[in-house]
């Protein structure tokens, strides 16, 4: 009896997992089945599928959004934000981890907090001291890959910080470092020969969740970028919602071929999520 009530409950919880995956997927269905379709088959049946298998939507989406430029865009903020989250929150940690002090702990804490404090809150405050500094001192604050990437790095130094602290007073034992030294090590190379090795499995997790979170952010690049050469894809695609038309199946092909890449690296890069938080956050 016990046997057939577990094998019950396990049945019961696919189902419903099944149940839920197929709600999670339901939307992206909509977006990849209307992205092939005219406005006459849209109106028809936003569920149905499309008469044919027709990428010339695409091709137009491609062109109208401007598609490589705002990738080159979104790309090379990307990885000069992730790379200097990477290095600034990775040394970070370990000086917070190594170092015994309140004021260590204060620090810690405080990256902790920022964690907790929503964008909304700080982005009109943010947005007019930016504005001091790009008016008073000419620093490239708005308008400027510059000024994204600064921002970028702030709003992603908390979460890192924490992995990685998390990782390091877990994992890795400070007599590895204290042999470093006596062998003659600096600290700078002790860091990037002993440390930073140890840290790839929160250094995969960080990029993973930081490239899904710039990739995708439309908030912030709104907010200081308003050149049309300094596009990131979220704000290339935006522009197909105008104030009195909407054109949906441009849209949606844009949508497709925002997130194309960063699924394409998520799926190669995932097997490290798990690991990384797992190894990181909760020791």
């Amino acid at each position: 009896m016990e046997k057939k009530k577990k094998l019950s409950l396990n049945i019961l919880l696919n189902i419903l997992l099944i149940v839920a995956g197929l709600l999670y997927l339901f939307p992206f269905y909509i977006t990849l089945v209307n992205s092939m379709k005219d406005r006459a088959q849209m109106n028809a049946s936003v569920l149905g599928l499309p008469n044919s298998f027709d990428l010339q939507y695409y091709i137009k989406a491609m062109e109208k959004m401007n598609f490589l430029g705002g990738f080159l865009n979104s790309l090379l903020i990307a990885v000069a934000s992730i790379g200097c989250i990477v290095i600034l929150s990775s040394m970070t940690a370990w000086m917070l981890v190594r170092t015994k002090s309140k004021l260590s702990t204060v620090m810690f804490y405080s990256f902790v907090a920022t964690m907790i404090i929503p964008f909304q809150a700080v982005m009109m405050p943010l947005m007019q001291f930016m504005g001091l500094l790009n008016n008073n001192l000419g620093l490239p604050m708005l308008n400027h890959r510059f000024g994204l990437i600064y921002m970028y790095i702030g709003f992603g130094a908390g979460m890192a910080v924490f992995l990685y602290h998390g990782f390091i007073r877990g994992s890795i034992p400070a007599s590895l470092e204290e042999a470093a030294t006596i062998d003659g090590c600096s600290k700078w190379r002790t860091f990037w020969k002993i440390v930073f090795p140890m840290l790839k499995p929160t250094t995969v997790t960080v990029i993973i969740l930081d490239i899904i979170w710039i990739w995708n952010d439309f908030l912030l690049p709104s907010l200081a970028l308003s050149s049309k050469d300094l596009r990131t894809i979220p704000l290339s695609t935006f522009y197909f919602f105008g104030q009195f038309t909407i054109e949906w199946n441009m849209a949606m092909s844009g949508l497709i071929l925002t997130i194309i890449p960063v699924v394409i690296f998520y799926m190669f890069a995932q097997k490290y999520i798990i690991k990384g938080v797992a190894e990181g956050a909760l020791k």
